[in-house]
C-alpha cells in the first residue's frame, strides 16, 4: 500500500498522517475512528506489549486486567485520559492528545509491570478534582495524590525442606548417568542373542508371567473355601465338660432360690419360713399339705 500527494496537496505532514491511518487500519481499528487521525488535532501511539512479559500465561492475565470486567477499567481510562484505547493482541492502541497519549502510555506499560490500573485511575481522577479548582492550578498537587507502597507478603518457608537441603553433602560433580537400554541389554547378554534367540527368550519370560499369574488368582480363588477360626469356648460351655464346684453350688442356690420365691407368692411357704430356707439350703423346709377328713 503507498501514499502519494497531488497537485492539489497543501499540508505535506498528510503524508505522516495517512501513513497512521494505514497503521491503525492494519490494527484492527475501525474505519470510522481511524479517519479521525487526519485531523490536526488528532495523534496516535501503537505501544507494543508483546516483549513486556516473558510468561504467556502471566501476560494474558495482565492485558486482561488493563481491560477490566466487560471493559469497565479501559472504558475509564477512555474517559480520564481522553483517549480512543484499543487492545488487539501484542499492541494496545492510542488514539487522542499528545498528553493522553503520554498518560495511556505509562499506564499501560505499568499494567504489564504488574501494577493495577486503578491506582493510576484513582490519581487520574484526584488531578481531574484539582484542575477544576484555579486556587490549586499553580501548586504542587504530590501532597494530595495517594502513596500506595508495595505489600510483600511473607509465604510459609518449609523448615524439613531447607534442613534436608542443608544436610547434603555438596559435590561439584554431576550425578551418574543412568544406563540406557543398550547398556542394558551388552550388561546382561541379550544384545549379541540372535533374533530367534530374543524372541524365544521373550516367550519365556512371558510364560512364566502367566504362571504365576494362574496360581496367584488358584489362590485367591482357594481362599474362600477356607473356614474361619473359631473362638475357644469355655470347658463349662461344651457338652461333657467337667464342672467345678463351685459352680455346682451357685447353680443349686439359684435354683433354691426361685423355687423359695414362687412358693412364697403361690402361698405355699410364709415369709418366715422362705428366709429359714435361704439361711440353710441343705435342710430344705416342706409344708406337708392336710388333707380335710371331712
Amino acid at each position: 500500500m503507498t501514499v502519494r500527494t497531488t497537485r492539489k496537496t497543501f499540508d505535506p505532514y498528510i503524508i505522516i498522517k495517512s501513513r497512521d491511518l494505514i497503521k491503525l487500519l492494519s490494527r484492527s481499528v475501525p474505519a470510522p475512528q481511524a479517519i479521525k487521525i487526519l485531523g490536526d488535532d488528532m495523534q496516535c501511539d501503537v505501544i507494543k506489549i508483546g516483549g513486556l512479559v516473558r510468561n504467556k500465561e502471566r501476560f494474558v492475565k495482565r492485558r486482561q486486567r488493563l481491560l477490566g470486567p466487560n471493559g469497565s477499567t479501559l472504558k475509564a481510562l477512555e474517559l480520564l485520559s481522553n483517549c480512543y484505547i484499543l487492545v488487539q493482541g501484542n499492541t494496545v492502541c492510542v488514539m487522542g492528545s499528545w498528553k493522553g497519549l503520554k498518560t495511556a502510555r505509562r499506564v499501560v506499560e505499568d499494567c504489564l509491570h504488574n501494577v493495577h490500573p486503578i491506582y493510576h485511575i484513582k490519581a487520574l481522577m484526584i488531578k481531574r478534582e484539582l484542575a477544576a479548582d484555579p486556587q490549586l492550578a499553580s501548586e504542587n498537587w504530590e501532597r494530595f495524590l495517594p502513596t500506595f507502597k508495595k505489600r510483600n507478603v511473607k509465604r510459609k518457608v518449609d523448615r524439613g525442606a531447607i534442613a534436608k537441603s542443608k544436610a547434603k553433602d555438596y559435590t561439584p560433580f554431576p550425578p551418574p548417568q543412568l544406563p540406557s537400554k543398550v547398556d542394558l541389554a551388552l550388561e546382561s547378554g541379550e544384545y549379541f542373542l540372535s533374533k530367534e534367540a530374543k524372541e524365544q527368550r521373550k516367550a519365556e519370560l512371558k510364560a512364566t508371567k502367566q504362571q504365576a499369574g494362574v496360581q496367584a488368582s488358584a489362590q485367591r480363588r482357594a481362599e474362600a473355601f477356607v473356614a474361619p477360626k473359631e473362638e475357644a469356648r469355655r470347658a463349662s460351655e461344651t457338652h461333657g465338660g467337667a464342672v467345678s464346684g463351685q459352680e455346682v453350688d451357685a447353680m443349686a442356690a439359684g435354683l433354691k432360690k426361685r423355687a423359695a420365691e414362687k412358693a412364697a407368692k403361690t402361698g405355699r411357704l410364709s415369709r418366715e419360713e422362705v428366709g429359714r430356707f435361704m439361711e440353710e439350703p441343705e435342710q430344705a423346709p416342706r409344708k406337708k399339705a392336710k388333707r380335710s377328713t371331712q
